[in-house]
């Protein structure tokens, strides 16, 4: 007969936390990097459009304006979406528990 030495475990409660998921951080992170990336296609592709000399300088200003106006604006968004998916978390735990407003 085998016993076992070790005590069944017990589920602990899930701390409250305003923070959305860790996967939820890591796809909203994504999303920015991605979408500056974008930004600064964009920009780069602006600086070059009308342009028949040397235009590193014009280029890389836009490149650089693009990728930060997307990225900013995309994290402005992203803060928003994961502020609410908090909120709805924790109007959610709170039904659970019968605190919710009437």
């Amino acid at each position: 007969m085998i016993v076992s030495t070790t005590s069944p475990q017990v589920p602990r409660p899930r701390q409250l936390s305003a923070l959305p998921p860790q996967v939820a951080r890591a796809i909203a992170f994504t999303v920015v990097v991605i979408v500056g990336g974008l930004g600064g296609l964009l920009g780069y592709a602006l600086g070059t459009y009308n342009c028949s000399d040397d235009c590193s300088l014009r280029s890389g200003t836009f490149l650089l304006i693009g990728a930060v106006a997307g990225a900013i604006g995309s994290a402005v968004m992203a803060v928003l979406a994961l502020r609410a998916m908090g909120e709805w978390n924790e109007i959610r735990d709170r039904e659970r528990a019968g605190h919710a407003p009437n």
